[in-house]
């Protein structure tokens, strides 16, 4: 079979809050998932021989091969897949890239292999992938509790995003285990969910760990007050009404300012698939 390139759509998470520490070790937290544009491409062909192979960065550790394994052990099919990663979401930003990418491959190959897996059933593999995984299943822009994986659908409004990538990778479990976080947080009633609303728990901690991020928050916030990091960074953001505001502002940025402008999206592209 062909192989045939399906999206992976980033997310920004548009606040962060950390609840408190659970007794697991992980973290009780509240935030909103916003699907966007921008988006990584997964090709994917089915192979009768049952082999599973990737070709793409990251060759070994990587949620695609993961994902496709586990979804192949699971069901017991004899089928196999090709799988190419074609990388445009930043690498260690924050906005889920390896997360979406596992999704995209769990969902289409459930189809392509004829599986026949509800969608609850694909957001329980999803979950042993990855806090984040879930959510790119689900499809719908989300207030994400628990770890990230208990999800209650919010419409939003049409945005648009200015999103500056900082030259750093952040080491999610290093950010959660800084002594300095605070874990505290009050959950806020949502919905309804506004624009602005909470901040981002973490930015603390990786603005005093990367000078970078620092830099490009201060910078953006400095031009739009509620620009905040989305996950436990390094990209930061800010949310316009127009697409034309938020290229605007992108042709002001420093020489040595990385970003890009992308469209919030109210569903995955392959929500369809999956209900």
């Amino acid at each position: 079979m062909e192989v045939t390139f399906h999206p992976a759509p980033g997310k920004l998470n548009l606040f962060l809050h950390v609840l408190g520490r659970r007794a697991d070790g992980y973290h009780d937290l509240q935030t909103v998932f916003r699907l966007v544009e921008r988006a990584d491409r997964v090709g994917i062909a089915v192979r009768e021989d049952g082999q599973v192979r990737f070709s793409g960065i990251f060759p070994e550790e990587n949620l695609c091969l993961k994902a496709a394994g586990l979804l192949k052990g699971r069901s017991g099919t004899k089928l196999g897949c090709d799988l190419i990663l074609e990388k445009n979401l930043p690498v260690g930003g924050g906005m889920g890239g390896g997360s979406s990418d596992a999704a995209t491959v769990l969902i289409v190959l459930n189809r392509l292999w004829n599986l026949g897996l509800r969608k609850q059933d694909l957001l329980q593999i999803a979950l042993e992938l990855g806090a984040d995984v879930p959510f790119f299943v689900f499809g719908r822009n989300a207030l994400g509790e628990g770890v990230g994986e208990r999800l209650t659908p919010l419409d939003l409004p049409a945005a648009w995003y200015l999103v500056l990538q900082p030259e750093a990778v952040v080491s999610t479990a290093a950010v959660f285990s800084d002594n300095s976080l605070t874990r505290n947080a009050k959950p806020l009633k949502i919905p309804p969910f506004f624009a602005g609303q909470g901040a981002n728990d973490l930015e603390a901690v990786v603005a005093r760990r990367f000078p970078a991020v620092a830099a490009q928050l201060a910078w953006l916030k400095d031009r739009c007050p509620q620009a905040r990091m989305t996950g436990s960074g390094a990209c930061v953001f800010a949310e316009f009404r127009t697409e034309a505001e938020a290229h605007a502002l992108e042709r002001e940025l420093p020489g040595d300012f990385h970003g890009f402008v992308t469209r919030g999206l109210e569903q995955h592209p392959l929500h369809e698939w999956t209900q």
